[in-house]
């Protein structure tokens, strides 16, 4: 009986912790256990061009590794995306959790890769009306913008990356 008081001690406090972070947009599941070694796609991000894909590396120093890779050399990107370390989203700073994705590892019970993504809407990506409620775009508008150099900001991603559980052995 003290042990399941103890374990339901545990997970208040674990609860209490996560209950600072807002939750993200995206709810999902664990994600499939994954092997070392194996190349794994965690999520694509189409207004970025790119798809995050993962693997565990099974080095101590670094236990997963995560890259961001283009997918395709024609696609034209309409977001930009950062690393979570540079960029330092919160709330407070008007980015938005969107999703948060947990991979466990096979090879290595207890070890739980977590990536966290965050967005950033760009003021100037929504249009304004016009005085019939439309939206116009004029070509000519649009090139004098570039020229003058008063292209708006692009929406924002960022993503981090944490390693959570038992070190284990290479």
């Amino acid at each position: 009986m003290l042990q399941l008081h103890i374990f339901f001690a545990g997970v208040v406090l674990a609860v209490g912790a996560r209950a600072a972070e807002p939750p993200p947009e995206v709810q999902r599941a664990l994600a499939t256990a994954q092997l070392q070694g194996v190349v794994h796609t965690l999520r694509t991000i189409p207004e970025a061009c790119t798809r995050l894909e993962g693997r565990f590396t099974g080095e101590a120093r670094a236990p997963y590794a995560l890259t961001a890779v283009r997918t395709s050399a024609r696609c034209q990107p309409r977001a930009a995306l950062v690393d979570a370390d540079i960029a330092k989203p919160s709330t407070a700073s008007g980015w938005i959790f969107n999703d948060e994705i947990r991979v466990p590892s096979a090879s290595c019970s207890g070890q739980v890769a977590v990536v966290g993504i965050w967005r950033k809407a760009a003021a100037s990506a929504v249009p304004t009306l016009d005085a019939q409620g439309r939206v116009r775009v004029y070509l000519k508008d649009g090139l004098d913008a570039a020229a003058a150099g008063r292209l708006g900001e692009l929406p924002r991603y960022a993503v981090g990356l944490a390693v959570q559980g038992a070190q284990c052995k290479p």
